[in-house]
């Protein structure tokens, strides 16, 4: 796996592991072009944290980007879909203005099935990373 120019995996305040800047990017600017492997229903058993791109089309990010948190008030969206040629890709984006030493955060949107707690912090908190 390459290492991603300005981003750092660090111990997370929020929960486990996350991802810091380690230099500023403006609202709008791609952070990252995400490493990963696309796969689709009953080919895989690990699902719960994949990208949902279609019914039934995941994408699974594997470089340092899989260690960013969900927050309710997130800073970056990802951006994801299959090319014509059937391969997955995923990139993430700045929503706001982010600076060197911020964590990175998108929402991560669950479909109500699989919602689970959140304890994220945000202000504007939902209780439940789940779709809004």
């Amino acid at each position: 796996m390459a290492r991603i120019p300005g981003l750092k995996v660090v111990r997370s305040k929020v929960e486990g592991y996350g991802v810091v800047a380690t230099r500023g990017f403006r609202r709008g600017q791609v952070i990252a072009n995400v490493e990963g492997v696309l796969w689709r229903s009953g080919e895989r058993r690990d699902d719960r944290y994949s990208l949902v791109l279609d019914d039934g089309v995941f994408f699974d990010m594997v470089d340092q980007t899989r260690w960013v948190n969900h927050s309710c008030d997130p800073n970056v969206v990802v951006e994801a879909g299959v090319t014509r040629a059937g391969h997955g890709w995923a990139q993430l984006q700045a929503l706001k203005p982010i600076r060197a030493g911020d964590e990175l955060f998108y929402d991560y949107a669950f479909p109500p099935e699989l919602k689970e707690k959140c304890r994220c912090g945000a202000k504007a908190c939902r209780g439940w990373i789940v779709a809004k």
